[in-house]
């Protein structure tokens, strides 16, 4: 069962798309890749390989569309707009998406499980490690964590340092730096699940970064990599997210 709900959200400034495929069981919140929407997942035949998940009722699937990482690559857009856009994306989801999700749950305090690819990975670990109050459990597949070489300033540079939107939106920047908190306290108690392929356009690198810095901070979290069949590319996904989810 596919159910499609929209709203103007004023924390991004922008009509929204929130879609649920499934009728009972565990929330599940997929971001899209870079330039996807809500439906992205169903177009690239996610939601068909999860179909065995979702008519058992062991979940219910959500996706929105991916609004601030579209901005990333425009060249109309300053590095100040992006980083305040990914901060508002943040807001969005925590002050908007969750409790949307929680009353189609019928639940008050339900967790949800994060998942994604690429860009999609990104959110899903950002989203865990600023709000581990809410999400339980991310599955990160050929994550790209190291977002700042596509955010650029007025000069064609990189975003580096001194905006905080852009710091507190990117675990690879403020979580080396994050002291004991109630945040620290409850990331410890969630679990975050990397994966990656060994094949064309994969850099696994940026997983095994991540799970030093996850790690340094008691974070429980797992690598997996897969051979060099499994690129950086929905097959990739399909083959991935269904066993990872089955697991769990």
């Amino acid at each position: 069962m596919k159910v499609s709900t929209s709203w103007y959200s004023h924390r991004v400034e922008h009509e929204t798309q929130l879609v649920r495929w499934g009728h009972l069981g565990t929330p599940v919140l997929v971001f899209p890749t870079a330039g996807g929407d809500a439906e992205e997942i169903e177009r690239m035949l996610m939601i068909k390989v999860l179909g065995p998940l979702i008519n058992a009722g062991r979940i219910k699937v959500y996706s929105i569309d991916s609004l601030a990482a579209r901005t990333w690559g425009d060249t109309e857009k300053s590095a100040r707009y992006c980083t305040a856009l990914q901060n508002a994306f943040d807001g969005y989801l925590y002050h908007e998406v969750v409790p949307a999700i929680r009353k189609d749950c019928n639940s008050d305090d339900i967790e949800i499980v994060v998942a994604g690819a690429s860009i999609g990975a990104f959110n899903a670990m950002a989203t865990i490690c600023r709000h581990p109050d809410v999400f339980s459990r991310a599955i990160c597949m050929s994550g790209t964590y190291d977002v700042e070489r596509f955010i650029k300033d007025s000069d064609g540079h990189p975003m580096r340092h001194g905006d905080a939107n852009f710091y507190f939106s990117s675990p690879l920047q403020y979580l080396p730096n994050l002291g004991e908190s109630e945040q620290l306290r409850l990331l410890r108690q969630r679990f975050i699940l990397m994966a990656h392929g060994g094949g064309r356009w994969e850099d696994p690198e940026q997983d095994w970064t991540m799970a030093s810095i996850l790690g340094s901070k008691g974070v429980p979290n797992r690598v997996d990599p897969w051979g060099p069949e499994y690129d950086h590319d929905w097959p990739t996904w399909r083959h991935l997210l269904p066993k990872y989810l089955s697991e769990i």
